[in-house]
């Protein structure tokens, strides 16, 4: 009896984990090396540089805090005050400095208004602004020390981390 009730359910959450897995790995165009970036971002300094775009699907864009807008490609860093921006059917996965894994869904719109970290004391802190889409986050080092340093806010909440895996969807409607 138990048996015709944990398949289908065993069946749904692998599928459901490959979907995931296919967003966080898949690129979007075929192997190639990516084209290197005319912005500087990409060579900024470690203590700026936050993270890095892990894989990109569809049409994902980065702005800088100076509002500069450039297509993101696999490889791009990503600074400590970066937006990421995705079209429709498109998706981003991002890394940061303490494998923290960001996965930013369709038509989203997620802000990394703070993140430092300190490699050696596994210090620091981070705070995701979620104004529009969805977004998956597996924390890492900054959310397994202290969690209380990890924060992600939406349109009507900030919600304080206790776990270390989950996924915020916003209608970006205050």
């Amino acid at each position: 009896m138990h048996k015709k009730f944990l398949l289908p359910l065993l069946g749904c959450a692998l599928l459901g984990a490959a979907a995931i897995s296919q967003a966080q790995t898949a690129p979007s165009t075929p192997a190639a090396a990516p084209a290197p970036t005319t912005a500087a971002p990409a060579a900024a300094a470690p203590e700026r540089q936050a993270g890095f775009v892990k894989s990109v699907r569809g049409d994902v864009k980065l702005l800088s805090a100076a509002a500069t807008a450039r297509n993101a490609v696999p490889g791009d860093a990503l600074a400590s005050v970066d937006r990421i921006v995705t079209g429709p059917d498109s998706s981003a996965a991002v890394v940061l400095r303490d494998d923290t894994t960001l996965v930013v869904g369709p038509s989203s719109r997620l802000d990394l208004k703070q993140f430092h970290f300190d490699a050696t004391t596994h210090e620091g802190g981070l705070l995701v602004s979620l104004l529009r889409g969805s977004m998956r986050m597996i924390t890492g080092l900054i959310g397994k020390t202290n969690p209380d340093a990890v924060r992600v806010e939406t349109q009507t909440a900030t919600i304080g981390i206790r776990g270390t895996d989950f996924i915020v969807q916003t209608d970006g409607q205050p």
